[in-house]
């Protein structure tokens, strides 16, 4: 379950545009806190008015999203309205945080053997029933919406349940969600420090006060260019029915999906 901070989101990236590789913490850490998750949560009573707090936000960006600037750095391809749909941010090309971690079919591989492609990074947990799922249909139709250029891009996923974090595990949401029929699909996980060391730098946060609760975790997709270097981050977020069921019109996920292939196309020339 991923539960977005209050406050209404500006697309436009703050601060002037730092030189190709140099990394700046405390900028990066601003930008990124605009979307990170409610945490401190200890109550079903305060997850659900987070989550009722959630669905206002959500009809208020919608109804503001024609009125708010282009974001600068975006691909042609993507227009106004989608990188507002989509809260969308060019980053300033750092590099991003290596790791090495087991996907789905138990293969130990690093961030670093994925150069030459681009990279859609998302953070999931495997027992997610509310906006992973969404995302995975995202992801596929991104797969497909990018026809021949779907070779040269690598779509993955980070565990952010420390309580389920087995290739089994992982590999079962796989198949669940459709996911395994993307060739280029990897679901990440591994021990709980290496996981925690991911979550950290890419700033993620996580609420898992128990194997039965709900994860609480900041839901946001990177986009990494075949050079290794950071250049988008877009928040998903989803809506929900009256009985607290997560969900997203077909049509919004289907925008979504072609957002992210037109981004990760972009990195592939």
């Amino acid at each position: 379950m991923s539960v977005r901070q209050g406050g209404e989101s500006t697309p436009a990236t703050e601060g002037a545009e730092q030189p190709p590789g140099q990394r700046d913490p405390g900028a990066r850490r601003r930008r990124h806190q605009q979307r990170l998750v409610i945490s401190g949560l200890l109550s079903i009573v305060l997850v659900a008015a987070a989550v009722v707090w959630t669905i206002v936000l959500t009809q208020r960006h919608t109804q503001a999203a024609g009125n708010l600037p282009r974001t600068s750095g975006l691909p042609a391809g993507i227009s106004t309205r989608l990188a507002n749909t989509m809260q969308l941010s060019a980053l300033p090309r750092p590099p991003a945080p290596g790791f090495q971690l087991t996907d789905q079919a138990g293969h130990t591989m690093s961030l670093a053997s994925l150069r030459g492609k681009a990279v859609v990074l998302e953070f999931m947990d495997p027992h997610c029933t509310d906006i992973c799922p969404i995302v995975s249909q995202e992801y596929l139709r991104a797969y497909h919406d990018l026809g021949s250029a779907a070779s040269k891009v690598v779509f993955v996923a980070v565990n952010v349940n420390q309580y389920h974090r087995s290739p089994q595990a992982v590999g079962k949401f796989s198949r669940e969600q459709g996911l395994n029929t993307i060739p280029s699909w990897h679901f990440f996980t591994g021990p709980v420090p290496a996981l925690h060391a991911v979550w950290h730098d890419y700033y993620i946060q996580v609420q898992a006060p128990n194997p039965n609760a709900d994860i609480l975790h900041t839901s946001a997709v990177y986009f990494i260019d075949p050079q290794g270097r950071e250049r988008y981050l877009a928040s998903p977020e989803v809506d929900h029915t009256k009985s607290g069921t997560a969900y997203l019109p077909v049509s919004q996920q289907t925008e979504w999906g072609h957002g992210i292939a037109v981004l990760a196309r972009s990195l592939v020339g």
